[in-house]
């Protein structure tokens, strides 16, 4: 498993920004769900912003994390929850 949002080849991935909109968070997740956009595939990361999408009026995102979370491990997915809840802790 890839850490949430941590590093890769070229050095550590920027968290994003505490005022990014549901869309804007959404639209990165689905980078991380399929490891495009130069960024690698991440289900952790994906899942965690999916839940913050969510949580910012995505209804897009809320179906994505529900079936995101299907494929995944149920450690993975209490660890996107956590990452999520840090984020918005630190924003």
């Amino acid at each position: 498993m890839l850490g949430v949002i941590e590093a890769d080849a070229v050095g550590v991935l920027p968290l994003p920004n505490p005022k990014a909109t549901g869309d804007e968070l959404f639209r990165l997740g689905l980078l991380y769900s399929t490891g495009q956009g130069g960024v690698p595939r991440d289900y952790v990361s994906a899942h965690m912003l999916f839940n913050l999408a969510a949580m910012r009026g995505s209804l897009e995102a809320k179906i994505y994390r529900k079936e995101l979370s299907q494929e995944m491990d149920p450690a993975d997915v209490a660890e996107a929850q956590r990452a999520a809840r840090r984020w918005l802790a630190e924003g």
